[in-house]
């Protein structure tokens, strides 16, 4: 598949880092998003205590339009803590990003009411959840929250989607289709590479639900050789699918040390409107220390044109036409200090000049290697 993205002018100083981009015959003239331009970074401290919980592992995040504030959730198995997200208030405008502020923590709760174990504490028969929760989602309509788990092929536990109210009591599961479940043998998904990605469309009336890796009837993984293939599912409130497209990740930029890891996938998608998607393409390489680099980019994601791909059982071989896609913003060449693992991307609220915001946040895995970062930027 040829490369369908112009490349990015990144601007030299960090506080005016800007990316502008030209249409090309491959993409719609009509692109809503012409560039970001970084207004600034803030930090959370490795490990901060805040009501008796500690921060970290925030992999995702969302603006919640109602009362102004941002929720972001942690990955925490319920290792450290039990399985929660935080309100926060982000304090910047188009000229500089300030402050971060934690308001309070919410504890997600399963359909008995009892918040989520962890694996050495869970009663897998009697249909406890150990969470992976990789991304969460503000209902526009009523404020309540949806959110993905990537679930523990090791002990049979599949992906979901819930939906909880805004302090994250259950509400109700959203079926998803079967062919994401896990499994003993080499099919459906890859452990700790499923439902990475949430957002509602454009209109607030279905969902887009992003696989971080390729299910394995699907193809390999990405390397640094070749890239790789995973399913975008766009479906109604109560799970029935509605399209499902193949989205193509590039290889992975660069090679790990002899014996060292690295993968490249969908860490967050973002609707622009009722086609077009925005695709956090995150990649993390190994270095002989064990130190990683992460290499993120940042795509716009076209579906008029592409095939319907949810009666295809696997991809692998088979016959379609993937969507289309430009490089929007390339993280490395904005002037930031380091990039951290980005895994949360979500619109925030107009700017004093009338442009709307977007902000990215990074997943630290409770690592003291790895940073908490929030990343503040200006639509053009």
């Amino acid at each position: 598949m040829p490369q369908l993205f112009r490349s990015v002018r990144a601007a030299l100083a960090l506080a005016s880092a800007a990316i502008v981009l030209s249409a090309c015959a491959s993409f719609p003239l009509d692109a809503p998003i012409a560039g970001l331009r970084l207004i600034g970074e803030q930090r959370i401290a490795l490990k901060q205590a805040f009501e008796g919980t500690t921060v970290g592992g925030l992999s995702g995040i969302d603006y919640d339009a109602a009362n102004n504030s941002w929720v972001m959730e942690s990955d925490d198995r319920s290792e450290i803590n039990p399985a929660r997200f935080y309100r926060a208030a982000l304090h910047y405008d188009s000229k500089a990003f300030t402050g971060v502020s934690l308001a309070s923590v919410h504890f997600f709760t399963q359909p008995d009411g009892s918040r989520y174990p962890n694996l050495a504490h869970a009663k897998l028969d009697q249909g406890d959840q150990v969470p992976d929760i990789e991304t969460i989602r503000v209902d526009p309509q009523d404020g309540s929250l949806w959110y993905g788990s990537e679930g523990n092929r090791k002990v049979g536990l599949h992906p979901f989607v819930r939906h909880a109210d805004s302090d994250g009591k259950f509400l109700a599961t959203l079926p998803t289709p079967a062919m994401f479940k896990v499994s003993k043998e080499e099919i459906g998904s890859r452990n700790n590479m499923s439902f990475e990605a949430l957002s509602f469309s454009s209109d607030g009336k279905s969902l887009w639900l992003g696989m971080e890796a390729a299910l394995y009837q699907d193809g390999p993984l990405a390397t640094p050789d070749h890239g790789s293939v995973v399913r975008i599912t766009r479906l109604d409130r109560a799970g029935k699918v509605l399209r499902q497209y193949a989205y193509v990740i590039e290889p992975v930029p660069s090679r790990p040390a002899p014996g060292r890891e690295a993968d490249n996938g969908v860490s967050e998608i973002l609707a622009v409107n009722d086609h077009q998607l925005l695709v956090v393409e995150r990649a993390g390489v190994e270095h002989a220390d064990g130190v990683y680099t992460n290499h993120v980019r940042i795509y716009a994601m076209e579906t008029d044109g592409a095939t319907d791909i949810q009666a295809i059982p696997a991809l692998a071989g088979a016959s379609y036409v993937p969507a289309r896609k430009r490089l929007l913003l390339d993280l490395e060449k904005i002037g930031l200090e380091r990039v951290d693992n980005i895994e949360g991307i979500s619109w925030g609220p107009r700017l004093e000049n009338g442009r709307r915001s977007l902000v990215m946040i990074s997943d630290d895995n409770f690592n003291a290697q790895q940073v908490t970062q929030i990343l503040a930027f200006e639509v053009l």
